[in-house]
């Protein structure tokens, strides 16, 4: 078992693998950038390295800045969290160049994972069911014309290299079709350094639904059931849930055997997920996969008493996994608490925070790093905190959640927490019965 780890992250996630390093009785070492010198995961870890300003590119995506605090700290692992390096193979390469184990997955993993249209290809290699489209990228406008048709309208343009819905267009009809062509090429070409684009048949009323997978060293994977994450804006989750609504037990059987197949064929090591589209009939269809923890991993460990931090180690470490497949025993939903102004526009929010009172009670979990008298930097994410509620029933954790939302209070800034409160007394989502789309009707005026 590793004797330190280094958290190449901050806020709460890297708060999150401090905790759990401290129970497995592991040492730890936080990195911070001047922004965050006064952030909880700097005062809780063990010791702590100045890696920059607060500027990303120069420290939390400065890989020479973090392998240096590594070596002065003789830290012999490496834990990236989520974002910044945490699907970077150059990154992961380098951790084992220079004896560092990568809590995460392999250069070549990320690399087969991290390219859509490669992606897209291992996994009908595995007989994992993918969205009807181009074999690889596309060469050519009029080539992208004559698919569509063969396809059918509507169909949808992706970047190779795209996350955050940038470098996507939708193309509803042929006349359409160059235009979105040009304006996605461009987009990807500033967003991600690559212009090249694939094109797939558009999924009408979709659910994103996602596999928490596990896989070892000895390739054995495993599945920890599907986390439902439709309620999107902008492609960014704002609330998660397991189980989806919409998920049968046969149906669960299928996917999270589709997801082990897509794992075990790139041999895939620590934790991921398999992400899927499913339609209104029920059929599902590979998207991407996340070689790396996800924000809504709580969720998970809630229904299955499964500690996913721990288990990433365990596996970096050597160890085997189970190979147990699990189901939920209950039901959870986590909503995130940004500092964000979502009555108009959900425009960013920092500053600093004057009063704070965290919720309490049975089923509920806050994974934040903020206090009364922090102050949000303006430089990364807006996400503050984590509020997960489980309960013996998805019509238990609605009532929870409000009542959590409600005693919920951060003052000084601006927050989502109204649009959650709104959003628990919703009709369409109270039944279940959203997608992907459901917040583009939604009604933000009365926040």
């Amino acid at each position: 078992m590793f004797k330190k780890i280094l958290i190449a992250n901050r806020g709460e996630i890297a708060l999150r693998v401090i905790r759990t390093c401290r129970e497995m009785g592991i040492k730890t070492v936080a990195v911070y950038s001047t922004a965050d010198r006064d952030s909880l995961h700097v005062r809780f870890a063990d010791e702590a390295v100045c890696i920059g300003p607060p500027p990303s590119r120069q420290s939390y995506l400065s890989i020479q800045n973090i392998i240096s605090a590594a070596e002065v700290t003789g830290a012999d692992a490496i834990h990236p969290g989520y974002g910044f390096l945490s699907e970077n193979a150059e990154f992961s390469q380098i951790c084992a160049d220079y004896g560092i184990k990568f809590i995460g997955a392999t250069a070549a993993q990320i690399n087969g994972m991290g390219d859509k249209a490669t992606a897209k290809a291992t996994m009908i290699k595995a007989g994992v069911p993918v969205v009807p489209g181009s074999e690889g990228l596309l060469e050519s406008v009029e080539q992208g014309k004559k698919l569509a048709i063969g396809i059918g309208y509507p169909v949808i343009v992706k970047a190779t290299a795209g996350g955050g819905g940038r470098g996507m267009r939708i193309i509803n009809k042929p006349e359409d079709f160059e235009k979105a062509w040009n304006d996605a090429r461009t987009e990807s070409a500033a967003a991600f350094g690559n212009d090249g684009l694939y094109l797939e048949k558009f999924v009408e009323e979709p659910r994103h639904i996602e596999i928490q997978i596990i896989g070892d060293q000895y390739g054995k994977v495993c599945h920890l059931s599907e986390r439902d994450c439709s309620i999107q804006r902008r492609h960014q989750k704002l609330v998660e849930e397991t189980p989806s609504p919409i998920i049968t037990p046969e149906l669960r059987e299928k996917m999270g055997a589709a997801a082990i197949k897509g794992a075990q064929a790139i041999g895939y090591e620590g934790a991921g997920t398999i992400e899927f589209l499913v339609d209104k009939h029920g059929e599902f269809f590979f998207m991407e996969m996340n070689t790396r923890i996800q924000v809504e991993h709580p969720i998970t460990e809630e229904v299955t008493d499964f500690d996913l931090i721990k288990e990433q180690i365990k596996v970096a470490a050597g160890e085997p996994i189970l190979g147990i497949n699990y189901t939920p025993k209950l039901f959870a939903m986590e909503c995130r608490i940004n500092a964000e102004d979502p009555a108009n526009g959900f425009r960013p929010s920092p500053g600093k925070i004057t009063n704070l009172h965290f919720p309490g009670g049975h089923g509920i979990r806050i994974d934040s790093h903020v206090y009364s008298g922090y102050t949000i930097p303006p430089n990364y994410d807006s996400m503050i905190a984590k509020l997960i509620v489980s309960g013996q029933s998805r019509e238990e954790v609605l009532t929870r959640m409000k009542r959590a939302l409600q005693e919920f209070v951060i003052e000084g800034i601006k927050t989502t927490i109204p649009f959650h409160i709104k959003l628990m007394d919703d009709p369409g989502f109270k039944s279940g019965n959203f997608t992907t789309k459901y917040l583009e009707s939604f009604d933000f005026s009365s926040l």
